[in-house]
């Protein structure tokens, strides 16, 4: 099976976790640092769920699994050490329409959740389609070797440089230009080396523009 490559807009959706372990609380982590609305079906939270729950960033139902739970649900996951809890979430799921995923189980899943190396906005994904997340887990702990924190820095320019090149109204080609330019320097080799008035004085000579108000590090 070939998944389809996709990121979801989950900011202020209804996110479902059946389970309240190590493992759920891992996929609940990742759903409320995307915006979401998460709410967790278990009689009782592991130590992790408990703290987000006291913080305020989660909903605890506590109570054994029910099909009513899902009821407004954007997207479910099954994290429970139970196969038939996992199994009736994904049954339920699929009959009220819901993307749903069940935790090491490819065949009980819509979606499947790839290994993530993070640089602040990027974010690099890796998916073996369920085959061996310890081989994702392997190629992500090398991009993250490859690419550094300086990465991070470098997407925050682009961004703030696309929107300056935009406003001047040029024809897409001459814009495109403009960003390979700066992308071809060595203006990455500068963040990295946190030179950050080279890094502004290249950017400005290679795009006109003027980068004083940019915070790129101290």
């Amino acid at each position: 099976m070939r998944y389809y490559p996709l990121y979801l807009n989950i900011a202020d959706k209804r996110c479902v976790v059946v389970g309240g372990g190590e493992v759920a609380a891992r996929k609940v982590e990742r759903l409320v640092s995307c915006g979401a609305r998460v709410t967790v079906i278990v009689r009782e939270l592991g130590p992790a769920l408990d703290v987000l729950k006291k913080n305020g960033r989660l909903e605890h139902v506590e109570s054994d699994y029910r099909k009513e739970h899902l009821r407004g649900a954007f997207l479910v996951i099954g994290a429970t050490d139970s196969p038939e809890v996992n199994e009736r979430v994904y049954r339920d799921s699929k009959e009220e329409g819901i993307l749903v995923n069940v935790v090491d189980d490819p065949g009980l899943c819509d979606f499947i959740l790839p290994s993530l190396m993070e640089r602040g906005d990027l974010s690099i994904a890796v998916s073996t389609g369920g085959k061996s997340p310890a081989l994702a887990r392997k190629i992500r702990q090398e991009l993250e070797s490859i690419y550094g924190p300086e990465y991070e820095v470098l997407l925050g320019i682009m961004g703030a440089l696309r929107e300056k090149v935009l406003s001047r109204q040029g024809p897409s080609e001459a814009n495109r230009r403009v960003f390979e330019s700066v992308l071809d320097s060595d203006v990455l080799d500068k963040i990295r080396k946190k030179d950050w008035q080279a890094a502004k004085e290249s950017i400005r000579k290679l795009t006109g523009e003027e980068f004083d108000d940019f915070n790129v590090g101290e």
